[in-house]
């Protein structure tokens, strides 16, 4: 028993923690920065950010959102990402308890936050983010949750999809690709088709929602936010999902 509330309580701790270093990810790793060397600073000062002022959300509203130094506003941004990632290993949490499971979607989800981040703002998925989940691929075969051939499709079905399409049209870069292909060797053949399925749907959206408000056809939209939204929904509710839908035939 106490070993379980461990557990769930290093979760919870680890949310919040990862939450910020996401942050520094999100930020450094498109300028070739280190994400492991070197103090955190202001963008716009460059001043020292003390560790008093680094405490995940609760620094945000004591300083209120304003740099301690310079006194310039903080993005919002930072506390966002910080309260999703917590609020996401609370999910994984209650989905599936004490479980490598939950370990393992845990650095997935935090991967695909950054990734996300890094799209939206540079519309580039980094080689190495990719090559980190597909150094998680493996642990995933010590899930035993679906048949070993599942997973090794999983590497082909979605992603062999976007190519095909990317080959035609410019809707997709290589890196969407790549992301579909780690992802489906973590989650399987069936997960992933629904994950690219239902990023499809929240890209068209989210892409109709630019172009009615920016009104200039051909803007570029990044697409990993919306897969990776996929890939989150699918690995939590894949399983449920898909049984609803055959539920109907």
């Amino acid at each position: 028993m106490f070993g379980k509330l461990y557990f769930r309580t290093l979760i919870i701790i680890l949310g919040l923690l990862i939450g910020s270093f996401l942050n520094v990810c999100i930020y450094r790793i498109p300028r070739k920065e280190s994400i492991i060397k070197g103090s955190s600073h202001c963008t716009n000062c460059n001043g020292k950010i003390k560790a008093y002022d680094l405490i995940p959300i609760f620094s945000y509203i004591f300083l209120g959102g304003k740099c301690r130094n310079c006194k310039t506003k903080i993005s919002l941004i930072y506390p966002t990402i910080e309260l999703i990632n917590f609020l996401l290993y609370i999910i994984i949490l209650i989905q599936y308890d004490v479980s490598f499971k939950t370990v393992l979607y845990c650095a997935l989800f935090s991967t695909l936050i950054v990734i996300s981040g890094i799209d939206i703002h540079s519309q580039e998925i980094p080689n190495g983010l990719i090559v980190f989940l597909l150094c998680l691929s493996p642990l995933s075969f010590l899930i035993n949750d679906m048949p070993f051939w599942h997973k090794l499709i999983g590497f082909f079905s979605s992603s062999a999809i976007l190519f095909i399409i990317a080959c035609f049209t410019d809707g997709f870069g290589g890196g969407d690709i790549k992301l579909m292909a780690v992802c489906g060797l973590l989650i399987g053949y069936q997960n992933i088709l629904l994950a690219l399925f239902i990023g499809c749907i929240i890209g068209g959206i989210s892409g109709a929602f630019v172009l009615i408000k920016t009104k200039q056809k051909g803007s570029t939209i990044p697409f990993g936010p919306s897969l990776s939204i996929g890939i989150m929904i699918s690995s939590l509710y894949g399983e449920q999902l898909i049984n609803w839908y055959f539920s109907f035939l």
